[in-house]
């Protein structure tokens, strides 16, 4: 097993997160475009912490108070308190979070000016829910979601409906007060309503009926408990001025520029990767074997699981990998890496996994079985006995994941 390729494809990945890194995105856009006065600083996500120092960078201390809301684990130290809460599903805290934000918002005065950075898993971290909706009721309502195999953008279209902060609600609270928002989108499309569920986005799909069909009586009867939402026409969206700064192509096109710079050929694959991990894994696993030798194949997206009634370890990129691995698996001129670039798969600390053909090998010399293993979503499992796991630690960014594939001569 050629350790140089397995080592390159680690740095390609790592310099596809560092192209999308909130501190830098933040402080760079600050300081090309500068805000006066003073300011008061909302930064909600996976990427908060690193997103509030890019701006602490930038404003020279002129920043009146912030609110940092972060992952559980995230937190890193800031001259602010910085609040963690839950992820993926919303809790205790993710609802403790939500009255911290309402409370920050009525005490800044109406003619500051506010700086809300946002980044993916604010859809969760963050919550106030209707007063008819209980918590065991919205996490029931959540469960069933991630479950489901439903992709995000119908997810978030549900979420946005069951929340006082989502929906472009946020920018209501925060009306007359002028607001700039920095985002790094996590969703397909990088469209601003789907990230962070738009809490300062308008959104006309709020004013007509929910078109998702399937869902489960105990989510349509949830519904019905809308909170009111501002039309698209409110007032209070011609204060709010919201640009994406990181996406998933900056982060594909680093990643196919380092791969140039080691000397490998790189294409950048235009196709958002998206449905079942099993059968896009297997496809992905076929193009990265039949690609010409010294190619780089760089892709992006997110994938979905559907999971078993008791799953095992593991998210969707250590599935997809595991699944292009029984492809690959007895070539050994062939790898495929799949990983998150928030540095977390599930609720695992592994990132995703680099697999080669000697994946399946060395996951069943260890007694496990690899299609056994996609079947019970315990793909961590037997990627950690293949020696494949990959962990970053927190990125500070959330561009949703990369996969590459790399293919080379045979002994070279």
């Amino acid at each position: 097993m050629p350790n140089r390729h397995r080592e390159n494809l680690i740095c390609i990945f790592q310099a596809a997160i560092a192209a999308v890194n909130g501190r830098i995105r933040v402080r760079d856009f600050l300081k090309d475009k500068p805000l006066p006065g003073k300011i008061y600083l909302v930064a909600i996500g996976k990427a908060a912490c690193a997103m509030a120092q890019g701006a602490q960078d930038a404003l020279d201390g002129r920043t009146a108070d912030a609110l940092v809301i972060t992952k559980k684990g995230y937190a890193e130290s800031l001259p602010w308190p910085v609040w963690e809460a839950g992820h993926p599903l919303v809790d205790e805290t993710s609802l403790e979070a939500g009255q911290r934000l309402l409370a920050f918002v009525e005490k800044i005065p109406k003619d500051n000016r506010v700086l809300v950075l946002i980044s993916g898993g604010a859809s969760a971290l963050v919550e106030a829910l209707p007063p008819a909706i209980s918590l065991e009721q919205f996490q029931n309502i959540n469960r069933w979601i991630l479950a489901s195999g439903l992709d995000i953008n119908d997810y978030n279209r549900i979420r946005r409906r069951l929340s006082r902060l989502k929906g472009g609600r946020l920018a209501k609270l925060l009306f007359p007060r002028n607001v700039l928002c920095l985002a790094i989108s996590d969703v397909p499309g990088d469209e601003l309503r789907a990230i962070g569920s738009g809490p300062l986005t308008s959104d006309p799909d709020l004013q007509q009926p929910l078109s998702i069909t399937g869902l489960p009586d105990f989510i349509t009867q949830a519904l019905r408990h809308m909170p009111p939402a501002p039309a698209p026409t409110d007032a209070c969206f011609r204060k709010v001025n919201q640009i994406i700064i990181a996406k998933l192509d900056d982060a594909k096109r680093a990643a196919v520029d380092a791969a140039v710079a080691l000397d490998y050929r790189a294409t950048f694959e235009t196709e958002f990767i998206s449905g079942d991990v099993v059968e896009t894994g297997t496809t992905l696993g076929k193009m990265a074997l039949t690609a010409e030798p010294g190619m780089l194949r760089v892709w992006g997206g997110e994938t979905t699981v559907r999971l078993p009634e008791s799953p095992g370890r593991g998210g969707r990129n250590q599935s997809l990998a595991l699944a292009a691995s029984l492809t690959l698996q007895g070539r050994d001129h062939v790898w495929f890496l799949a990983a998150g670039t928030d540095g977390t798969d599930g609720a695992t600390e592994d990132a995703g996994a680099l697999v080669d053909g000697g994946t399946v090998a060395r996951g069943e010399a260890a007694g496990l079985n690899a299609r056994q293993s996609l079947e019970r979503a315990d793909a961590g499992t037997f990627l950690e006995a293949s020696g494949d796991l990959i962990q970053t630690g927190p990125t500070g960014t959330n561009v949703m994941d990369i996969m590459l594939g790399l293919r080379i001569t045979p002994g070279s």
